[in-house]
C-alpha cells in the first residue's frame, strides 16, 4: 500500500475524487515527466486516487504501455525506488495510446481504448483530458475530441488546457468562442499553476479569516504593492517557444496578473467558486496600465546579457541556442498599474519579473503608509514603512515588518520582522501546484482554474503594450541587464518616479 505521513493524513480533509480516466495528450513532453505524473504518483501516495483510477498517455510516438511505463519510471528517478511498493500498483493504471489529434481516425480508436479501460479499471466513463500540446492545437484538440462524442456529457468529461490561452486579446476571444462551441464553459479548466501553491491560496485565507488584516486591506493604509516573479535560470531548452512569447506573455498576463487579482479582490458572499471567479474578474476588468495614451512610460523590457561568476559564466540571451540573432524578445518586464476600484483608487501596482535574476522568488509585497507624524529616530536612518510579504516560493510563508525600540537608554527605533513558515508551522512541505490543481480538475472544481471572462480581461490589460511592441517597438526599447543582477538600471527608474525602491530580497 502507499506509504505517507499520518500527519499529512491528519492535517488534510481532502475530498473524495470519483473513479477517473485521466487522459494526457503531449505524454511525450517535457511537462508530462517534470510535473503531471511526479503529482499524480504524489496524489496516490497521499491516498488521494481512487483504486478505479488510469492514467492514459497519448502522443505520436508509437510507444506501448510498457514503454510509457518505463519512461514514467525513469522521469520520477528516485522516488521510484524509495517508494517501490507504492509504484508497482500505481503503473499498473498507467496505459498509453499512439494518437495525432489531428487524425479523426485516431480520435476514434481513442474513444474505443476508453471504453476497454473503463472496463478494465472500472472508471465508470469519467474523463479528464488535459491539452498538454503545443497551444495551436487547442482548438483543434478540442473540436477532435468533440466530434468523438467524448466530451458529450458534461458531468462526467472535461478538458484541462496549458497556458497561454491566446497570444492578445483577440485570439483569445476567438478560442473562446471555439472550445465553448465544443463543449460547456463548466468542462474548461484553464489551468494556471501559480494558483495551485498553498501560498497563493493562502492569501485568501490570510484576509478574509483574520480581522486584524481585512480592514486595512485598502487605499487608506496601503501606500503601494509589489508583485515579483524572479528566476534564476535562463531560457534553457525554451528559446523556441520564448521567442514567440517573452516575458510579458510567459508570465505577466497569466501568473502576475493571477496574483493581482487575489491580491486586490474583493471579498465573496461566500467559498464558492463561481463567487470567488466573480470577484477576481472584477479586478481585472478594472485593471488598467498607469499610462494607457502613452504606456512606455509605465513599462520596462530588458534581456539579459553574459553575467555570472568567473568560474561559472553564464551566456546572454542572444548567445543562447535557438535564439534568433539580433532578437528583441524580452526576458524581463516591470510595469506600473492601477485598479480603479473604491477599494484600491489611488494605489500602484508595481509588477516585475525575469529570468536570470539573483534570486528565485515570488513574493507579495504590500508597504504600508507612514506614521503621520515621525516621533523616533530610527538606527538605520529614517524609520521604515510597516510591510507585509508575501513569500509564494521557494521559502513558502509571510513576513510582516514594523518598528520597535532598539536596546539601550535612548528612545530610538528600528525595524524587526515576524515570521511564518509551512515548513515549521505544518512539519511538511506545501504540495506542488500541480497537485492540487490535477485533483480539483479530476473532482470538477473549477475555483482554481481561469474563467473566459477572466482571461480575456487579463490579455485586455496588456493590449495597448502588445500592439505597442508589434508597431512603434522603438518606444518600449530593450534595455540590457548582465545575468545575476536585478534588472536594467531603468526599472529602478520606474519606482524612482514615485520616490520608491523595488524590495531587494
Amino acid at each position: 500500500m502507499p506509504t505517507t505521513n499520518p500527519l499529512r493524513i491528519g492535517l488534510r480533509q481532502e475530498r473524495v475524487i470519483a473513479p477517473q480516466c485521466l487522459v494526457i495528450f503531449g505524454a511525450s513532453g517535457d511537462l508530462t515527466h517534470r510535473k503531471l505524473v511526479p503529482a499524480l504518483f504524489e496524489l496516490f501516495l497521499q491516498r488521494r486516487l481512487p483504486s478505479e483510477f488510469a492514467l492514459l498517455g497519448c502522443a505520436r510516438r508509437q510507444w506501448s504501455d510498457e514503454t510509457f511505463r518505463q519512461k514514467m519510471a525513469e522521469a520520477l528517478g528516485s522516488k521510484v525506488q524509495e517508494n517501490s511498493s507504492s509504484w508497482e500498483l500505481f503503473v499498473k493504471g498507467l496505459f498509453y495510446e499512439p494518437v495525432d489529434l489531428q487524425q479523426q481516425e485516431d480520435v476514434l480508436r481513442l474513444a474505443k481504448r476508453l471504453e476497454e479501460i473503463d472496463y478494465l479499471r472500472s472508471t465508470h466513463g469519467n474523463r479528464t483530458f488535459y491539452l498538454s500540446v503545443s497551444p495551436k492545437f487547442y482548438g483543434n484538440g478540442c473540436k477532435a475530441l468533440s466530434s468523438a462524442g467524448l466530451l458529450n456529457d458534461p458531468k462526467r468529461s472535461r478538458v484541462v488546457i496549458e497556458k497561454p490561452f491566446g497570444r492578445d486579446y483577440s485570439s483569445a476571444q476567438s478560442l473562446n468562442q471555439l472550445v465553448q462551441s465544443c463543449g460547456q464553459e463548466s468542462q474548461i479548466f484553464r489551468i494556471d499553476h501559480y494558483l495551485g501553491k498553498e501560498t497563493v491560496q493562502n492569501i485568501l485565507v490570510l484576509r478574509f479569516a483574520n480581522t486584524i488584516f481585512e480592514p486595512i486591506w485598502n487605499r487608506n493604509f496601503i501606500s503601494s504593492i509589489q508583485i515579483t516573479a524572479a528566476e534564476t535560470v535562463g531560457v534553457e531548452e525554451r528559446a523556441g517557444y520564448y521567442e514567440t512569447s517573452g516575458a510579458l506573455r510567459d508570465m505577466v498576463q497569466n501568473h502576475l496578473t493571477q496574483m493581482l487579482a487575489i491580491t486586490a479582490m474583493e471579498p465573496p458572499g461566500h467559498f464558492d467558486p463561481e463567487a470567488i471567479r466573480n470577484e477576481k474578474a472584477k479586478v481585472l476588468q478594472a485593471a488598467r496600465l498607469a499610462d494607457e495614451a502613452e504606456p512606455w512610460n509605465c513599462c520596462i523590457r530588458g534581456q539579459y546579457t553574459k553575467g555570472g561568476a568567473k568560474k561559472f559564466p553564464l551566456l546572454g540571451y542572444q548567445d543562447e541556442s535557438g535564439v534568433t540573432p539580433g532578437s528583441t524578445t524580452e526576458t524581463y518586464v516591470a510595469m506600473k498599474l492601477f485598479v480603479e476600484n473604491w477599494r484600491w483608487q489611488g494605489v500602484p501596482f508595481y509588477l516585475r519579473t525575469g529570468k536570470r535574476l539573483p534570486k528565485r522568488l515570488s513574493e507579495v509585497v504590500l508597504t504600508f503608509r507612514e506614521a503621520p507624524v515621525h516621533l523616533f529616530d530610527s538606527t538605520v536612518g529614517q524609520p521604515s514603512s510597516n510591510q507585509l510579504i508575501l513569500r509564494i516560493q521557494p521559502d513558502e510563508g509571510a513576513k510582516f515588518r514594523f518598528e520597535v525600540k532598539a536596546p539601550g537608554s535612548g528612545m530610538k527605533s528600528r525595524p524587526v520582522e515576524m515570521e511564518f513558515s509551512y515548513d515549521q508551522s505544518f512539519g511538511e512541505p506545501s504540495d506542488e501546484g500541480y497537485v492540487r490543481l490535477l485533483a480539483d480538475a479530476m473532482l470538477g472544481d473549477p475555483t482554481l482554474f481561469t474563467r473566459s471572462d477572466e482571461v480575456e480581461a487579463a490579455w485586455r490589460i496588456y493590449t495597448p503594450l502588445l500592439e505597442l511592441i508589434e508597431d512603434q517597438p522603438w518606444k518600449l526599447p530593450i534595455y540590457p541587464y548582465e545575468s545575476r543582477t536585478w534588472g536594467p538600471a531603468a526599472s529602478d527608474e520606474l519606482l524612482a518616479k514615485d520616490k520608491l525602491l523595488w524590495r531587494r530580497p
